[in-house]
């Protein structure tokens, strides 16, 4: 009787339900709301950053929190998370006895399905997209990052190092600008957006068409932001938050406290509380662009103490069950919020507005969200994956 060796998996299928950790999929379903808000911001207001110009009232905390908390320091958390994911499905691929090789093409194929998915997003629906960013630095990442040792991951730390100097340097120039501030006061004012102003649904088209590839060439310089993603996937520091809590209390810390101080300025003067001239918003809005990448890893951090903790309940309560399974279908998840976009607040559709663009476009994000954990919160009763997710695997393995 012989025994026959069986040949090396050429790759595993997707990650099961109970292989997920926590911290992953909370941060994602949780971060979908500052997604949708900025969004749907920009949609209503045909523009970005998509704050109203002359608030009143209740509409100067709207931007005030907007521009504080939401505004370039959502997507960053996204990037954060890509990097963490990437580690994730390698380390699952050769755990299971897959090849470097058969890993290598998982990770190129579902990057370029992702650059598809992508383009068909950016064409229908939203020219802001970013899978197709995504896709593209998941590729640079596969290629260039993933294999290397961690003498060389440290490079992303001294980066991080630089990048913090040059967001106090932008602070000390902003300082300077306001000090110096002599014009007539200017109010924060949207750059238009053609696509979101159109008034037919073929000429909103036309118009994606043209502003996608620009928006997807600015963005791909957050791939700093996914190699830190990486390095704590590399250590696995969300999947064991509470024996790295000392670390993420450092970065949260540091990252949120960089963030907030960062948007601040910009917040008050979006609020109508701050008045300067054109040349210290403009000096106001870098910063608070720059401080924005800070947001990735200090909300990250922060939700990994926020999950310690619950860990150390040993109960997962109803809410956090619900907004983890849309950030188990966060790509479904994200879809869905731009073609509610789309169907509610585009001039050629509904085009709602109640009375206040802020308002509405707030409360039409809140509203989405909570529909959008609630029915992922069915599906994973019932064990359904989620539509984009489910394509995207069988499209994958």
């Amino acid at each position: 009787m012989t025994t026959q060796t069986l040949p090396a998996a050429d790759h595993r299928g997707p990650v099961t339900r109970q292989e997920r950790a926590l911290a992953p999929d909370l941060i994602r379903g949780a971060m979908l709301l500052l997604i949708g808000l900025a969004n749907s911001a920009n949609f209503a207001f045909a523009g970005q950053p998509g704050v109203d110009g002359t608030p009143h009232g209740m509409e100067r905390v709207l931007n005030f929190v907007k521009l504080t908390f939401v505004d370039a320091r959502a997507y960053p958390v996204f990037a954060v998370m890509f990097g963490y994911g990437l580690v994730q499905l390698a380390r699952r691929q050769r755990s299971a006895g897959a090849t470097p090789g058969a890993v290598r093409k998982i990770l190129l194929k579902r990057n370029g399905w992702l650059i598809a998915f992508g383009l068909v997003h950016a064409t229908l629906l939203y020219f802001g997209d970013f899978l197709g960013a995504y896709g593209i630095v998941g590729i640079i990442c596969t290629l260039f990052l993933l294999n290397r040792g961690d003498k060389f991951h440290r490079i992303v730390l001294g980066i991080w190092a630089f990048e913090l100097a040059y967001v106090l340097y932008s602070g000390f120039r902003s300082v300077v600008a306001v000090v110096n501030s002599s014009g007539p006061a200017q109010p924060l004012t949207n750059s238009p957006n053609p696509s979101l102003a159109a008034s037919s649904y073929g000429a909103s088209l036309v118009d994606r068409l043209h502003e996608y590839p620009l928006h997807t060439a600015t963005v791909i310089g957050f791939i700093i932001v996914v190699w830190l993603g990486i390095w704590a996937a590399r250590r696995q520091i969300l999947e064991n938050p509470a024996a790295h809590r000392t670390l993420l209390t450092g970065v949260a810390s540091v990252g949120l406290g960089i963030t907030i101080l960062g948007g601040l300025p910009l917040a008050l003067v979006g609020a109508g509380w701050l008045h300067v001239d054109q040349a210290a918003v403009d000096s106001l809005s870098y910063l608070s662009h720059v401080s924005g990448m800070f947001g990735g890893p200090g909300y990250v951090a922060l939700f990994g103490l926020l999950v310690a903790k619950l860990l150390d309940g040993r109960r997962q309560t109803l809410p956090v069950q619900a907004i983890s399974a849309l950030g188990q279908r966060s790509l479904s998840g994200y879809l869905f919020q731009s073609v509610c976009w789309m169907a509610l607040l585009a001039p050629f559709t509904l085009g709602l507005d109640f009375g206040s663009t802020a308002y509405t476009a707030a409360l039409i994000a809140i509203g989405v969200w909570v529909i959008s954990v609630i029915g992922a919160y069915a599906m994973s009763k019932r064990s359904y994956r989620g539509p984009a997710e489910t394509l995207l695997r069988r499209l994958v393995y």
